[in-house]
Parts: structure tokens; sequence; C-alpha cells
């Protein structure tokens, strides 16, 4: 995807548990990415919210692989990837973009989690 990511709110207070997740959320906010395979814009996704997971306390990031989770992918209404759901230490949705985000979206973003 070129040019910014589309940046949606919040979804209605939908909240994603850690098995939804196969992992555990971060304690202030988790950075969750659904990925696929042959994805170039997702590597360089996952250097960049690793980074920000790295530098927040707190925070943690998650990648899922869109085509093993198809279940929850129709269920988020995910349409590309890389996707990316910001969630607060509850779990909810407060962000998410499509495409590849710069790492000052990814902080600012996190300012609705944390």
């Amino acid at each position: 995807m070129k040019g910014r990511p589309k940046v949606a709110g919040h979804d209605g207070g939908t909240r994603l548990s850690a098995a939804e997740l196969g992992a555990e959320p971060g304690r202030r906010a988790t950075l969750v990415q659904f990925s696929s395979a042959f994805c170039q814009p997702c590597r360089a996704t996952r250097r960049t919210l690793t980074e920000v997971a790295d530098m927040v306390e707190g925070v943690t990031h998650v990648e899922i692989d869109a085509e093993a989770r198809l279940d929850l992918v129709r269920e988020l209404g995910i349409l590309a990837t890389p996707t990316v759901l910001v969630l607060d230490a509850g779990g909810r949705i407060v962000r998410r973009a499509c495409g590849q985000p710069r790492r000052a979206d990814v902080i600012a973003a996190l300012g609705h989690a944390v």
C-alpha cells in the first residue's frame, strides 16, 4: 500500500483477549499486526512496531498470520495486510490503521491507549 495508512478510531469497544491474540497482551497497550506471508510492507511494519514496543514500557507487539486466523480477520473486518490495531490495557481496540505506519504515527496512536 502506498501513501499514508488509513486510520480509524475505535471499533465500538471490541476487545481482544490473550486467547484470541495467541499471546499475552501488554501491561499498558498492545500493538496487533495482521500480516501475510508475501507482504513486503508487513516486514517493515514488524520492524517499526517492534522498535516502538521496545521503546515504550508495558507495550507489546503481537503479529497474527491473517491466513491462519481467517475467523478473526472476518470478525474484525480486516481487509488488507498489514493492518495494525492498537489495544488499551483492557484489550479494547482504540485505533486501527491499514498500510505501513510511520513510527511517529504509531507513537501518537499509543497516546490513545495509555
